[in-house]
Order: C-alpha cells, then structure tokens, then sequence
C-alpha cells in the first residue's frame, strides 16, 4: 500500500491525532494505536470507567484511552520499567488518569470485580493460549456486564502438516513463537463455551495495511525487516483478530 493511499484512509481516524508517536521509540510492531482505535470504534469504552491495559508497552494506548474515552487506566507491562511510562504520562498529560504498573499477566495484583474493561492490544497472544487462561486468569477481575477487548495478531488458516519456510524464517526458526499465532476460529475454540462470560464480537480488524506500514515507516530495524519478509509475501499468511467477551451476570447462567 502506497504512502497515499494510506494517508487517505487515515485521515479521519482519531489516532491521526498522535501521529508523533508512530515511531521507534514508541512502537513495538505494528501501530497499537490503530488497532485500539478500530476497536474502540467497533465497540467505545464507556466514559469514567477503569480500564486495565494489559501488556501496554511503552504506554501509548493508556494514553489514547484516557484522553479519548476519559475512562482510568492502569498501565500494565511486564518488560517497560513503570518508572520510565510514569515520566511519559507526565509529559502527556495524562498523569491523573493512568496508573503505570510492572505487572505478569499470570499473576495479576488487583481485586477480583475491579475493571469494567480489560484491553490488550498486540499482547494476548503471548499469554492467552492456555484453554482455561481466559476464565482463571482475566474473567474474576472484571466487574459483571465488563468486557475484554483483545486484538491479536492472527493467521488466516491454521497450520496444519510442515511450516512454511517463510513462516519459520521470520521466526528465526523459533516454532514455538509461531504456536502462539492462530486463526480467529481457533482462539473462539481455544476461548470456548463457558459459564460467565460470551464472545459478543469477533473479526478480523480491517486496519492490517495500516498498522504494519506505519511500523514499517517507523524507522525501528525491526519495522525494517519485518517489510522485507512482507515484500517476500509473509502477509498472505497474517491477520489481525478482534475479540470483544462480556463477563456474564449471575442471572444469565
């Protein structure tokens, strides 16, 4: 996709205004801020409530939730000193409304019922893919009617039989990386049928282009190879999934 043709589609979204932040020292693969965006567009945060952003990296999409949803955020990241995000935070403008935090997706520090929404952007994948992940470990601390809302990289078919070598040559030979990527129907299995909580929104994310030219253009070296296997046709195989799960009232199961 051209510069062009990528500025045109961009124009009205509300992460054109963070543009400043498309870059190396605030991205950590494809752009979070255009994923967020096409969920919060997809289904909005409600304005006011607490929001954990889980896997929130350099802290860009605390941000963007905070000043576009005013909701509060705590800044969840395992390898981003929180000393370093809390400078940032001040800097932005958003200091009184987002708590950064050193935080293990599998061992979770909050009070259960606390968040009305959960949000991983770019992250899920790398903890999520344990079959009862999702109800042990995210579904007791959102509030009842709270919701989850994840966007992942995905695949568009599910490997079956020998990798792909281009596949095994992105991941450095590294095959169990490649098993933390999936199709959208293999992580509505993987999520599976449970008391408490239903998926009411899953997709594919229409920004794909989007997101991973801006890291491309971002001048980060690995932006830079990862256009070079995209030239070689890795993003026939690649997806975004979008999934939006409501924890269930204890009168609807």
């Amino acid at each position: 996709m051209s510069k062009e043709m990528n500025s045109g589609m961009n124009k009205n979204k509300r992460c054109e205004k963070y543009r400043e932040f498309f870059s190396k020292e605030y991205l950590m693969g494809p752009n979070s801020l255009q994923l967020l965006d096409e969920m919060m567009t997809k289904y909005p945060l409600k304005e006011g409530g607490r929001v954990l952003d889980l896997g929130a990296g350099r802290g860009i999409t605390s941000m963007f939730m905070a000043k576009e949803a005013k909701v509060d955020v705590f800044a969840a990241e395992l390898w981003i000193s929180p000393t370093e995000n809390a400078k940032d935070f001040l800097k932005w403008g958003v200091a009184d409304r987002v708590i950064p935090m050193r935080v293990d997706a599998n061992d979770m520090p909050f009070a259960q019922g606390y968040f009305d929404a959960i949000v991983s952007i770019d992250a899920f994948h790398y903890f999520g893919n344990e079959k009862n992940y999702f109800q042990d470990k995210i579904l007791p601390y959102l509030k009842e009617d709270g919701v989850a809302i994840i966007a992942m990289p995905s695949l568009k078919k599910e490997i079956e039989g020998p990798i792909p070598e281009l596949l095994l040559e992105w991941f450095e030979g590294d095959e169990s990386e490649i098993n933390l990527f999936h199709t959208r129907e293999r992580w509505l299995e993987i999520l599976g049928e449970n008391k408490g909580y239903e998926v009411v929104m899953d997709f594919d994310l229409d920004c794909f282009d989007e997101a991973w030219n801006d890291w491309f253009e971002s001048g980060h070296k690995y932006g830079i190879k990862d256009k070079e296997f995209f030239d070689r046709g890795l993003g026939d195989y690649l997806s975004f999934v979008g999934l939006v799960i409501r924890r269930q009232k204890k009168n609807e199961y």
